[in-house]
């Protein structure tokens, strides 16, 4: 079994390792299937615009309809349990709340700030726009208790209005997002800051550890990075922009050939709240040609499960080490015979005039990709 670890680094003390299990459930895309529905493409790259740095109470998110690993949290006093998405691609909490009567919250636990004797209010709402939605919401702080972590007068954001649909199938209450302080809407601290400057880390240091195959076994670290988790060498790469965890990426190979849409260097993204590859729409052409894939209605890229062993290995080269995806990184079956590449386009202009390849994304100062 290959799994990916991804350790997200701010800066590097000692010690102390706070272990949150992930639960793998149905994803939002895979429930909607099975009721006949099939959502549309859409852009996963969206909530990167450049437009939503400036800490607005307004931000993009998108392209949770594939996520599938959830972790348990508590807010408030006594603790409400909630299962939420860490998100390395957001940098706000948010949770269901009894302000929302819409069928989305009415299906999901909800804070009750009423019953907590350690929340406080404000007058501060938001909006989060996704997708085939919108979500509403308002502003307020409690104590968040994430895997024994206590931390106190934490901004939490609480659910007003869910229309539509969209989240009414997913299993997760809500969102922590794990990203920087820059792309926070209403520029709150994130999480992840607050257990920095409330000294509640021996380590400031997060990492993911997603197992495969629907064995069990995930789990986010906080504190540490679990070496029963991996074996080998762990290489580190910088991050590029104190926004989301943004890395830099020097070449990309198929089958070991480079393609060159690198040369001059891509800008990727890691981020858990995007499950899927995505690579620019100019080169996608010729990167599902290589794979041998068919656009269906939806837009997805489609392949014959019978050839899945024979497709192309795609090797990522970042800060001097390659780290090759063989098909079964990227190819998830769909039904009895229909087998989906986990690669789609994005449009969006690249920065500064460079292409991009966005992995998943986010960035304080090193990031560590371990295949």
């Amino acid at each position: 079994m290959k799994c990916l670890v991804a350790v997200l680094v701010c800066v590097v003390l000692a010690e102390g390792l706070v272990r949150i299990p992930l639960r793998k459930h149905k994803s939002m895309r895979e429930v909607l299937r099975e009721k006949g529905i099939e959502l549309p493409y859409q852009d996963p790259a969206l909530k990167y615009q450049p437009n939503e740095f400036a800490g607005s109470a307004y931000m993009y998110i998108n392209n949770y309809a594939d996520t599938t690993y959830y972790g348990a949290i508590t807010i408030g006093t006594p603790p409400q349990s909630f299962e939420v998405l860490f998100d390395t691609g957001s940098s706000n909490l948010w949770v269901n709340s009894i302000y929302c009567n819409t069928q989305a919250c009415d299906t999901h636990k909800k804070f009750n700030p009423q019953q907590s004797s350690t929340f406080s209010g404000t007058r501060q709402s938001f909006y989060l726009p996704y997708g085939a939605g919108s979500l509403y919401g308002v502003f307020g702080y409690d104590t968040v208790n994430v895997g024994g972590i206590v931390i106190n007068n934490q901004e939490v954001g609480l659910s007003t209005d869910e229309p539509g649909q969209t989240f009414a199938v997913v299993k997760f209450d809500g969102i922590l997002g794990l990203s920087y302080p820059a792309i926070s809407a209403g520029g709150q601290t994130p999480v992840m800051d607050n257990m920095m400057s409330q000294n509640l880390l021996g380590t400031n240091i997060f990492a993911f550890y997603l197992s495969r195959g629907g064995q069990q076994g995930s789990v986010l670290s906080f504190g540490g990075v679990d070496e029963n988790l991996f074996r080998g060498q762990i290489h580190w790469t910088p991050v590029t922009s104190e926004t989301f965890w943004q890395i830099g990426v020097q070449g990309f190979q198929i089958n070991g050939q480079e393609t060159g849409w690198c040369s001059q260097g891509c800008q990727s993204i890691v981020d858990t709240g995007t499950s899927t590859l995505t690579a620019p729409g100019q080169f996608l052409g010729d990167l599902m040609q290589e794979i041998g894939a068919q656009q269906s209605q939806y837009g997805m890229y489609m392949v014959d499960c019978s050839q899945v062993n024979n497709l192309p290995t795609l090797t990522f080269v970042i800060s001097g080490v390659s780290f090759p995806l063989p098909p079964s990184a990227y190819i998830s079956q769909h039904g009895y015979n229909d087998c989906v590449v986990g690669i789609t386009p994005t449009y969006l202009p690249p920065r500064d005039g460079e292409p991009s390849l966005d992995l998943w994304r986010r960035v304080p100062q090193r990031v560590l990709l371990r295949l």
